[in-house]
C-alpha cells in the first residue's frame, strides 16, 4: 500500500508519490596518497577520526613504472557511509564549506562531489605535526526507492526514464534537506 501525501499548490490539491523523493544511497569519503607505507596509515588515522568508521584500502588496478605503481598496490583508502552516519557526515563536511557547493558539483544522474583540502577544517580535528594534512574527496550517491532493481540478482530490470533523478531534482533536495546554497 503506497501512502500518498497531500500539499496544497496554487489552489490545488497535489498527490505526491513518496516513491519520487530522491534520498542518500552512500557517501563515499577517499584519501588517495599514491604510495603504500607511513602516509598511507596516518591517511587511514585520519579518516577514522574524521568519519568514526574503519577505512579500507584502495588498490591501484594498473601497473605504471613512471610512477611506480604495481599492480593491487595500496594507494589510498576510503570509507562508505549510509543512513544517519551519512547524514551526520554531510552536515559536518558542508559546515567546512560553509554551506556552498559550486553548481559543476552535481552530475547528470542527479550525484553530487566535492573536495575538502584539509582535514583540519572539521571542528572536531586539530592539526598534528606527526600526521600532517590531508585533503579528501566526498561522493554522494542519489537515488529514488526503487532502484534496487537496478541491482537485485533475479528479474534485474532498467530504471525507466521517468524515475532517473536529474541535477536539478538533487539541488531541489539539498537546498531543502541541508540548507545548501548552490553558487552558479
Amino acid at each position: 500500500m503506497i501512502v500518498k501525501k497531500e500539499t496544497r499548490k496554487k489552489g490545488k490539491t497535489v498527490k505526491i508519490n513518496p516513491m519520487t523523493k530522491p534520498r542518500i544511497e552512500k557517501v563515499t569519503v577517499n584519501i588517495g596518497v599514491g604510495e603504500a607505507g607511513e602516509r598511507l596509515e596516518k591517511a587511514q588515522t585520519v579518516l577514522q577520526q574524521v568519519t568514526h568508521n574503519a577505512p579500507i584500502q584502495t588498490l591501484s588496478k594498473t601497473t605504471n613504472k613512471d610512477l611506480g605503481l604495481r599492480l593491487r598496490m595500496p594507494i589510498g583508502c576510503k570509507v562508505t557511509l549510509r543512513g544517519k552516519d551519512a547524514h551526520d557526515f554531510l552536515i559536518r563536511a558542508f559546515e567546512t564549506r560553509e554551506n556552498r557547493i559550486a553548481d559543476y558539483a552535481f552530475d547528470d544522474q542527479g550525484n553530487m562531489s566535492f573536495g575538502i583540502p584539509d582535514h583540519t577544517l572539521f571542528k572536531d580535528q586539530k592539526y598534528n605535526p606527526d600526521i600532517g594534512i590531508f585533503g579528501m574527496d566526498v561522493c554522494i550517491t542519489m537515488e529514488k526507492p526503487g532502484y534496487r532493481i537496478k541491482r537485485r540478482r533475479i528479474q534485474r530490470r532498467k530504471i525507466h526514464q521517468n524515475h532517473m533523478l536529474d541535477k536539478n531534482e538533487t539541488i531541489h533536495f539539498f537546498t531543502e534537506t541541508f540548507k545548501l546554497e548552490v553558487v552558479k
